[in-house]
């Protein structure tokens, strides 16, 4: 994995495609331009059967330039850097900040393919490659290009740590509609890598996310949960509405009136099935907020958790 780091100071985990890989894409590319070249060739060798020795020669040139040079070159312009080599191979070609490429850097790289690869059949390129950190070529140094690896394995996603059980359902009449997207992307990725950051850091991290939660859904962050358990219920209510919405959750007895109400009026409908609980991985434990890290951020004894005897407070 390499690092790069773009001007908006993100940082950008690539990896760099290796000689092996890189090597099997240029001869893939190799062969099918020689291959068209040749056959143009022929065919404008009958073509031009007729004409002086120069012209025959200026046609040469010309097509030199535009198959085994202009084709490749216009080739990873309009792909963004992925010929039919890169392509069987899971390569592309970028810029140095991880951007897509553009005609320079593409005529840079022919351009001093044509002696690296053509008129050394390689020889100066693999050097270079092997030289490189990145295993970058000549002309990958002059155009500020890197040719990187676009399929890798995928690494499983870590779950969201389930929040502590006296929490489970208190959240039920939340307003969650107005809470963005990216939003519910840092709260997830800060429950599944809490575990990896310093006390201090977390505590403040979780109390800054759960305000600008407690914002959206117009609901003050209760002072008895500490911040990250507040965050993982929200998120596991969100998760759970999110069943019931793909699994559906049927009302026998909506437009019914209750017994003992007036005529007309009508009884609020009541779920005849159970409400769906997100169920969390077998390696998954229910979420412990650290006591010593609350108290270290803010100087005073952090909350103390309910008793687990099954009873949920009134939200």
């Amino acid at each position: 994995m390499n690092e790069l780091v773009t001007g908006d100071a993100v940082v950008l985990g690539l990896r760099p495609a290796r000689l092996p890989s890189r090597a099997l894409a240029v001869v893939i590319d190799l062969v099918v331009v020689w291959a068209g070249y040749i056959v143009v060739s022929i065919v404008l060798a009958v073509a031009t059967d007729s004409l002086d020795t120069a012209a025959v020669a200026a046609i040469a040139v010309a097509s030199f330039l535009l198959i085994p040079v202009g084709v490749p070159i216009a080739v990873e312009t309009l792909s963004h850097g992925r010929s039919l080599g890169k392509l069987a191979c899971g390569l592309r070609v970028v810029r140095d900040d991880g951007g897509p490429i553009r005609f320079r850097h593409a005529l840079v790289r022919g351009a001093i393919g044509v002696v690296e690869l053509l008129m050394s059949f390689g020889v100066i390129a693999c050097i270079a490659s092997l030289v490189s950190a990145r295993g970058r070529r000549v002309g990958d140094l002059f155009a500020g290009t890197l040719v990187v690896r676009e399929r890798v394995p995928a690494d499983r996603a870590p779950a969201v740590p389930p929040p502590p059980p006296w929490l489970v359902g208190r959240f039920a009449e939340l307003e969650l509609s107005s809470v963005p997207d990216d939003l519910w992307l840092a709260v997830r990725q800060y429950l599944t890598r809490m575990s990896q950051l310093d006390a201090g850091v977390g505590w403040s991290m979780a109390q800054r996310l759960a305000g600008d939660l407690a914002v959206r859904t117009g609901v003050p962050l209760p002072h008895d949960v500490p911040p990250a358990a507040y965050l993982a219920a929200v998120v596991n209510e969100r998760q759970a509405r999110d069943v019931r919405r793909a699994f559906g959750s049927g009302a026998a007895t909506a437009g019914r009136s209750a017994p003992g109400t007036p005529p007309g009026t009508v009884a609020p409908a009541r779920p005849s099935v159970r409400r769906p609980e997100v169920v969390a991985p077998q390696d998954a434990r229910p979420m412990e907020v650290p006591r010593d890290a609350a108290e270290a951020a803010s100087g005073e004894p952090g909350p103390t958790a309910p008793p687990a005897s099954g009873f949920a407070p009134p939200a």
